[in-house]
Formats: C-alpha cells, sequence, structure tokens
C-alpha cells in the first residue's frame, strides 16, 4: 500500500521500517528467541526424538544452535540501538520460514509439531509487510511444505496423506495471509490517520501558541487565589516589563490588578476600572471571565493596553481638530492680529495713563497666549507620523545637553543640568527630532520652576535600563515646588496648567509624541522634592 506521494507507509525516505513495523519486529525478535531456545533445550532432554538418519540429526542440531545464535544476536543489536530496515525484516522472515523446513526436513517431517510454527512466520511476514510481499511468503511456505512432504514419502515411504496434509497446511498459509493483510492494512490505515491527525493537532497548537504570544493584548490564566498559570508575551510586558521568555509560574497578580480580581468576584457584571500597575506603566483595562463555567477554578484574564485604545482616540480628535483649527485659525489669526496691532500703536502714544498701560500690557500678553494656543493646536493636527531608528541613548543625550546648553546660553540663562548615565544602557528605537522636542518642553519646565523655588535653573537628567534589561529609561527631575496631589493626575490633560502664562498643551503634546513613538511619558511618585518625569521607550527590537 501506498501513500499519496508515493512511497510506501512502512518506510520512511532513508528506507528504515517505521516507527511500528520496528517495535512489532522487536517483538517478534524475541518470540523467535524463546523458540530457539525451547528446540536448544529440548536437544538435551529428548535426543532420541528423531527418526532420520544420524547425518541428518547431525544437521538439525547444527541448524538449532545457528538458528539461537542468529536470534540471539539481532537481540543484542537491538539493544544496542539497531534500527532494522524493511529489507531486514523481510530477509529475517524468509529465513525463518527456511529454517523450520530445514528442520523439519532433518527432524521427522511434517509430522512434527514445529510445522504449526510455520503458520506464525507466516502470521508475523503478512503484519510486519502486509503487502504482495505477504502472498510471496505463503507461497514459499506451501512449497517448501509440499516439498518436504514428497522427501518424506519418496524417501521414507511415508504414508501419502502427509502431502494432503501439507496442501492444507499451503491453504492455511494463504487463507492466514489473506486475513490479516485485510486486518493489517485496516490497522495501518487507522494508524496513519491518527498520525496525521495527531500532526495537525500538534500544528494547530503550535500555531495558536505563536498567534497567542505575539498578541498585543495580554491573556493570563490564574486560579482562584490570583496566582499565574499561565501568561503571553504581551501580558508579562504591561504586568511585569518583561516580554521575555522568563516564566511568571506562580507568582501573584500585581496588586492593582489582583484587586480588580476581587472586586469582579464580588459582582462578576460589572465593568472593572483601569488601573496602572506602576506609576512609569501604561493605563491598562482588565477583563475576566471563568475559563470553564464547570471547572471554575481557573480564571481568564485580558489586558489591554489603553495607551494604544487611546491612541486611535487622539488621531480621531486630531483629525477633528486640525480640520477645526484649518477652518477657524485664519479667522482668529487676522482679528487677534489687528488687536496686538492696535495695541502696539496704542502703546507708542507718549500721554497714556499708567493704569491704561498696564491694560495694554495684559492686552499684548494675552495676545502671545492665544498666538501660542492656536500654535500649538496647530503643530498636534499637522504632526507627521515617527520616523524611528536605532539610537544608542548614552551618546545621544550627551550631545543633547551640549546642544540644549548652548542654546540656553543664546537665552542669556546658565542652566546647570546633571547627566547620570547607567553602563551599558540598551539601545531604543524612535524618532530623534520628536523626542528632542518632548525633552525640551520637559527642560524648559524644570528649569522655570526650579529657578522659581530655589532662584537657581538646576535641572537632573537620568538614563538607566529598566528591570528586565530590554529597555531604557530617561528621568528629567527639577528641584521645584512639585506638583500638588490633587492634579498629578490632570497634568497631561489638553489645556490644563497651573502658570497663568502657560497654554496647557505642552505636557500634553510632549505624551502625545511619546505615543506615536511607542514611548511612555509619565510623572514618577513619591520624589523628595521637585517633580520627576520619566520616559519609557518601547524594546529596540519592536517596529514602529
Amino acid at each position: 500500500m501506498s501513500d499519496v506521494s508515493g512511497a510506501s507507509p512502512y518506510r520512511n525516505r532513508s528506507g528504515e521500517a517505521s516507527i511500528q513495523s520496528q517495535r512489532l519486529f522487536r517483538v517478534y525478535n524475541l518470540y523467535r528467541i524463546v523458540i530457539s531456545l525451547v528446540l536448544t533445550g529440548l536437544l538435551f532432554v529428548d535426543p532420541t526424538q528423531f527418526s532420520q538418519p544420524p547425518g541428518l540429526v547431525e544437521y538439525y542440531q547444527t541448524a538449532v544452535l545457528g538458528y539461537l545464535i542468529l536470534n540471539s544476536t539481532i537481540g543484542l543489536m537491538q539493544v544496542g540501538g539497531l534500527k532494522p530496515s524493511q529489507r531486514h525484516i523481510t530477509l529475517s522472515v524468509l529465513l525463518d520460514i527456511l529454517i523450520i523446513h530445514f528442520l523439519l526436513f532433518t527432524g521427522s517431517g511434517m509430522t512434527n509439531d514445529l510445522a504449526n510454527l510455520i503458520i506464525i512466520s507466516v502470521a508475523a511476514g503478512n503484519i510486519l509487510t502486509p503487502s504482495r510481499m505477504g502472498f510471496f511468503y505463503a507461497a514459499l511456505a506451501a512449497i517448501c511444505s509440499l516439498a518436504v512432504a514428497g522427501w518424506g514419502v519418496l524417501a521414507h515411504g511415508e504414508n501419502v496423506d502427509l502431502i494432503v496434509r501439507a496442501g492444507s497446511f499451503g491453504i492455511l498459509y494463504f487463507g492466514t495471509a489473506l486475513i490479516l493483510q485485510s486486518i493489517t492494512r485496516r490497522m495501518w490505515r487507522s494508524e496513519a490517520l491518527a498520525d496525521s491527525r495527531a500532526r495537525s493537532i500538534l500544528e494547530l497548537e503550535k500555531i495558536n501558541e505563536q498567534i497567542i504570544q505575539r498578541m498585543r493584548t495580554g491573556i493570563v490564566v490564574t486560579d482562584q487565589d490570583g496566582r499565574i498559570r499561565l501568561a503571553n508575551g504581551a501580558a508579562k510586558e504591561l504586568l511585569f516589563g518583561s516580554p521575555g521568555t522568563q516564566s511568571y509560574q506562580g507568582r501573584v497578580l500585581p496588586v492593582a490588578l489582583l484587586e480588580g480580581l476581587v472586586r469582579w468576584k464580588q459582582a462578576p457584571l460589572r465593568r472593572p476600572r483601569p488601573c496602572q500597575i506602576q506609576p512609569a506603566s501604561p493605563l491598562i483595562q482588565a477583563s475576566f471571565t471563568r475559563l470553564d463555567e464547570e471547572n471554575s477554578d481557573l480564571i481568564l484574564v485580558f489586558i489591554e493596553d489603553l495607551s494604544k485604545v487611546t491612541q486611535q482616540a487622539q488621531q480621531l480628535k486630531l483629525a477633528s481638530l486640525g480640520r477645526l483649527t484649518a477652518s477657524i485659525a485664519h479667522e482668529i489669526r487676522n482679528p487677534l492680529g489687528a488687536i496686538s496691532h492696535a495695541a502696539q500703536l496704542l502703546g507708542e502714544s507718549g500721554d497714556i495713563p499708567e493704569a491704561d498701560q498696564r491694560m495694554l500690557e495684559i492686552i499684548q500678553r494675552h495676545s502671545v497666549r492665544v498666538n501660542g494656543i492656536i500654535e500649538n493646536v496647530l503643530d498636534l493636527s499637522r504632526r507627521r507620523p515617527a520616523n524611528a531608528q536605532l539610537v544608542e541613548p548614552a551618546q545621544w543625550l550627551q550631545e543633547f545637553v551640549r546642544d540644549y546648553e548652548q542654546s540656553a546660553r543664546h537665552r542669556n540663562e546658565a542652566p546647570q543640568i546633571t547627566l547620570e548615565l547607567a553602563p551599558e544602557l540598551p539601545p531604543a528605537r524612535f524618532d530623534k527630532s520628536q523626542i528632542e522636542q518632548v525633552l525640551t518642553n520637559l527642560c524648559d519646565n524644570g528649569l522655570r520652576y526650579s529657578q522659581q523655588h530655589t532662584g537657581v535653573p538646576t535641572l537632573t537628567l537620568r538614563a538607566g535600563p529598566t528591570l528586565d534589561g530590554e529597555r531604557v529609561y530617561v528621568d528629567v527631575a527639577d528641584q521645584g515646588p512639585g506638583i500638588a496631589e490633587e492634579h498629578r493626575n490632570l497634568v497631561f490633560e489638553p489645556f490644563f496648567t497651573t502658570d497663568k502664562s502657560g497654554t496647557g498643551l505642552g505636557l500634553y503634546l510632549a505624551r502625545e509624541l511619546c505615543e506615536t513613538n511607542q514611548a511612555h511619558l509619565a510623572l514618577l511618585k513619591d520624589q523628595d522634592e521637585g517633580s520627576c518625569f520619566r520616559i519609557t521607550f518601547a524594546p529596540s527590537g519592536r517596529l514602529i
């Protein structure tokens, strides 16, 4: 029987027998060893059992000992790791048929009970090689049996019925071959089908595992106490900051997510609130469900990175904002320019009272502020996609600090910027111009608030690797008064500001630019003095 490709299913491409055939042949060879041991033992137990001339008896004894040596040698080779080919199996079955008939010829002929062993050899041959070779085994056995019976009748004058007995054995050989081939072929087909389905299931499992591991949605399987059983790469990154191959099996969910699990078990129909694992981590949304309604011990947790959803929403908002600003910017700038110009002309008059002069300054200051708001909104709506490149953070930060200090001197400022770099920083992938715009905004804010609070514009830039060693972060810490607790969750909202001269779009624009580069901008807590903003970059291998 052949498969679709034309190759026999009982051997592989190298001619080696299938694993199932090798196992069956191992059992069959063990049977041969037992039979040869029994025959050898009978030589010593009943040496007078032979009716043939002494010369043939010696041949019989030699054949029995040779059969034992042959089978023992094959058994030892199998123990040593021999993997027989189909040719070896066929040759072994043929030798069995010939050797047993030789024992019948040199022994007591077809009347010997050894004739029954030929049926077993023919059956084994048809099981091990269920093909046309099986009928050849039956034909060879039938011919040899008739030859042994004919020799006994002609040479020793035995009863002619012996030929009928040999013919009956021949019919039995062919009947055995026919039945066993039919059964064995069905067995092989069933096994091949089972193997094919097992391979398909294994391939599907591997495909599913790859899909789950590459999904950007975090998937976690936990028990009732929140201990992790399984977690994909996205879940590891969102919960522990490490998308690598490290196993977190047995660890408990982070506190924020564990509290959400407890609330969900109390009220399964209530949607869990978004939470943040760490101050520098993105905002996530967890959804809980039982893995199996009948077996409720395991809980499946889906974790969504809300920064992606927020980014898409912001893109829609910016698109609408762009259309809005494009339509009204010209209408706003024209009267704003007229107001500003009229205020300048009025300020050039020499007879304006001091109170009116202060009013003119207010008009000029707020005109500049409104124009700044328009410029920032236009920058948001016209923002280009990130042109990411692989960057060495240490060298890039040194160049940025040097260029920033030079530009600050041109503004008649003398900032004191301290740069602290950890050794062996991992590379990062981002758009240098966009992230430099973010750092410039953070440095400007930090220096301004430090000078207001201490009288000296001081700032500290720190860069180091995250806990998993695959990402890099940059901290911008100032010596200002810090941010009040009630305002910490609002600093990244558009148009929110505590500075009367600010537009409230600087930090909002900074976070938007970070999200465009798959980085995360966060305000760290537990600062002794001042504020500290952290930019956490994505792994360098992630495409933007």
